[in-house]
């Protein structure tokens, strides 16, 4: 290859996987998540209504919703992504296409669409542009975009009453809601039992018919597209098995701490705060830390570059979303902070991970 046809500016492919290439298969991984929670948000609405619904008709009604949000981020985008290429006069990059194909799978199916614009504004812009534009921004843009539209219109993105479609004033809580405003329980398990509303138990959690972002409910088919980025080379293993490693350490070490009294006698409800008595499979199945991790958490621009510091990456983007979880009862889902705190630590990992390398090559060689 010339000079000439060389890159000057990142992202820079070490092998032949190109951008292209990489975002065709993150959205092909996308899509089975696109199809179930549109089938879940009808579902849901069919729950709520009282009425029989196939399940083609409720996935038809589901993406009345989905496309509409689809659509609106697109749009948003692509109108950043046009404006910075005209006054920075270079080709417009194709790597928004993987944002915008993230956010509404982290939206609720009623959020607003002028918010679902400004939020996909901000995330673009303020996430990715304002530090270069693709391959060179700190912070996930999609990720970006969502803790904007938690802070920004907090009403409109939590609460019992955005993730379900259904009547006026219906009430649809997910998952994480439970533990931050627990009813009256024993244990995690009948913690989840007493809310007769949906079906909270293990496999049903796992096959994803709760309320919950649009994407983030059925557990199996994010493992899936976990399983087929590992295989096709996009995805980092050390990154996904560390984020549960730091998970369930810290949730364990939780559980631990709820027993304990000021007296030192193991008994239960030794704190007040529910989110403490879930177990590590309940804080990986309830909320989006599975979503987070496969397609968040991995992304090659804004992650750990290096194999030792993926694991260190990994796991404190667990142990951050548990600590964010049970310690904040305010903001139940903890994995999108998580991620985007440690984003700016990623660099930092990488390079004391290098120097280490480096002093111990030295060392062996002196």
């Amino acid at each position: 290859m010339c000079i000439r046809d060389r890159t000057s500016k990142g992202p820079h492919i070490r092998d032949n996987m190109d951008i292209k290439r990489t975002m065709f298969f993150v959205v092909i991984a996308l899509i089975p998540c696109y199809i179930f929670g549109a089938y879940n948000i009808g579902y849901l609405n069919a729950l709520a209504m009282e009425i029989e619904r196939s399940m083609v008709g409720n996935t038809i009604f589901g993406f009345t919703y989905v496309i509409p949000i689809l659509i609106t981020t697109f749009v948003a985008g692509a109108i950043c992504e046009l404006t910075f290429a005209i006054i920075r006069k270079h080709e417009v990059n194709e790597g928004f296409l993987v944002s915008c194909a993230l956010i509404p799978l982290t939206m609720p199916p009623d959020v607003p669409l002028w918010q679902v614009f400004i939020g996909t504004s901000f995330g673009i812009i303020i996430g990715k542009e304002i530090f270069g534009g693709v391959g060179t921004n700190i912070f996930n843009p999609a990720l970006t975009s969502r803790a904007f539209m938690y802070f920004a219109f907090p009403t409109k993105i939590s609460g019992d009453k955005v993730w379900a479609v259904g009547p006026d004033g219906y009430s649809g809580a997910t998952a994480l809601a439970i533990p931050a405003n627990p009813v009256e329980y024993d244990t995690a398990s009948n913690l989840f039992a007493a809310n007769t509303q949906f079906d909270y138990s293990t496999l049903n959690m796992f096959w994803g018919l709760i309320p919950g972002s649009i994407g983030e409910t059925n557990k199996l088919l994010i493992l899936l597209g976990a399983f087929f980025l590992i295989y096709c080379g996009i995805a980092s293993w050390r990154i996904m098995v560390s984020s549960v490693l730091g998970l369930v350490f810290t949730a364990l070490l939780f559980n631990l701490l709820n027993y304990l009294t000021v007296d030192g006698i193991l008994q239960a409800g030794g704190f007040p705060n529910a989110m403490l008595t879930i177990t590590p499979l309940q804080h990986i199945l309830i909320g989006s830390f599975l979503f987070g991790t496969v397609f968040m958490a991995t992304e090659p621009v804004t992650s750990s570059h290096t194999n030792t510091g993926r694991w260190i990456y990994g796991f404190l983007i667990g142990v951050l979303t548990v600590i964010i979880r049970s310690i904040n009862p305010a903001y139940p889902e903890g994995v999108f902070l998580a991620i985007l705190i440690m984003n700016m630590f990623a660099p930092l990992i990488d390079y004391y991970v290098v120097q280490a390398n480096i002093k111990m090559r030295l060392a062996r060689n002196a």
